[in-house]
């Protein structure tokens, strides 16, 4: 693979953004405390980023799809930075919120940038293995990144976790000055054209699809560390290695979801993901006090959400053959929109009840999710597509 150095130093980019995007998780409690909000407050801080992500930063890109990719990556990672350097000052918990939105934005830009640059840097027939070293940069956040962050935030206080970050965040800018060539369109792309994949109907089920097994996900492992405590008598120390064992699990979902893809399908895969994902959820309240069974069922229902993605991706090509990187975009913002959900419907569930029945919102949230997989795969088996003159199933 050509530029193979340079596509790792993307994902390590994108594992910097990736881990301020999820480190609300492990020191929620930590922030609520400082701010004087409630859990359900410090939520927020996930919602707006992912909203940033999901909004903000997908209009932005539209608008600047025909500049150059590297400046535009060296601008929007270099705002970043910036707004990690910001928490050196005392911050109020509505300053917070906006720095937030400004880190949704930049970070968003900058991982769906990377994505699509690192297609460019590969050959043609490497550009699904260079989107999958992009992609283990995210899931890597929360195998490595919450955890110690949250470790970290624990011996030095979480401010000092986004400046480090801040400055860790430099090296990727500066290798990416030096490595990455001009990018730019060698066509025109007008926003007619990028708009045209949503009036597909089959493409909206799948990102529907998409935003509530997200959401899902979201709704409770926002809200995992509060869980924890509520369910079981567990120290932060022990929290983090709990978090670290769920991010490696995490990692692990993302590569067999990829292989079962390749192996027995997106439909077989996204079933099977969908199942265990809602079953897990709806274990999550027979587990009691029983704190190993309860390990081994976040672990399971880790492993579950994780594996959904890569097939999802890789259908959603299926359906957009001809603009895949349009389609993959998209999917990054109902992702981003899916986090959002998840954490804003957590926080309204804990305001009105307990942390304790946020399994069940994620459960009716994957429910509907299933439903739609199975309207999606029933249409898709019912016709064909037709793909440069020649007839394929959809997997």
């Amino acid at each position: 693979m050509k530029n193979k150095g340079t596509i790792y130093i993307l994902a390590l980019a994108v594992f910097l953004i990736g881990t301020i995007e999820y480190i609300i998780t492990g020191i929620i409690e930590m922030m609520a405390t400082d701010f004087g909000v409630s859990t359900a407050q410090a939520g927020m801080l996930v919602t707006v980023f992912a909203l940033a992500a999901a909004v903000v930063a997908p209009i932005l890109i539209a608008v600047t799809i025909n500049a150059d990719r590297k400046k535009l990556m060296l601008l929007t990672l270099g705002v970043f930075i910036v707004s990690n350097g910001m928490m050196m000052f005392d911050l109020s918990y509505g300053a917070m919120l906006w720095i937030r939105i400004i880190q949704g934005a930049s970070g968003g830009m900058t991982t769906v940038v990377a994505m699509a640059a690192a297609t460019r840097l590969v050959e043609n027939e490497k550009r699904g293995n260079a989107i999958g070293i992009i992609l283990m940069g995210l899931s890597s956040s929360l195998v490595l990144g919450v955890p110690i962050g949250t470790f970290f935030s624990e011996m030095f206080g979480w401010k000092v976790l986004f400046v480090v970050i801040g400055i860790l965040s430099m090296v990727p800018w500066l290798i990416i000055y030096r490595k990455v060539p001009a990018m730019k369109e060698e066509e025109k792309v007008t926003m007619g054209m990028q708009l045209s994949i949503l009036k597909n109907k089959t493409i909206l089920i799948a990102l529907m699809m998409t935003l509530l097994y997200v959401g899902g996900y979201a709704t409770l492992f926002t809200y995992i560390t509060p869980f924890l405590q509520a369910t079981s008598s567990l120290s932060m120390t022990e929290i983090t290695l709990i978090l670290f064992l769920a991010g490696i699990c995490s990692f692990i979902g993302s590569k067999m979801g990829g292989q079962l893809a390749d192996t027995k399908g997106s439909k077989f895969t996204i079933y099977l993901g969908l199942l265990l994902q809602g079953g897990t959820l709806l274990l999550f309240t027979l587990t009691g006090a029983h704190l190993i069974v309860l390990i081994l069922v976040l672990m399971i229902f880790m492993l579950a959400t994780w594996s959904i993605s890569p097939a999802q991706q890789l259908y959603l090509v299926t359906l957009a053959p001809r603009s895949p990187d349009i389609a993959l975009s998209v999917n990054t913002s109902f992702i981003q929109f899916g986090f959002a959900l998840g954490s804003g419907l957590g926080g309204l569930v804990i305001s009105r009840s307990s942390v304790l029945v946020l399994n069940w919102a994620g459960f009716a949230a994957v429910g509907i999710a299933f439903l739609l997989a199975i309207l999606q795969f029933r249409e898709a088996s019912k016709r064909k597509v037709e793909v440069s003159g020649q007839e394929i199933h959809v997997q």
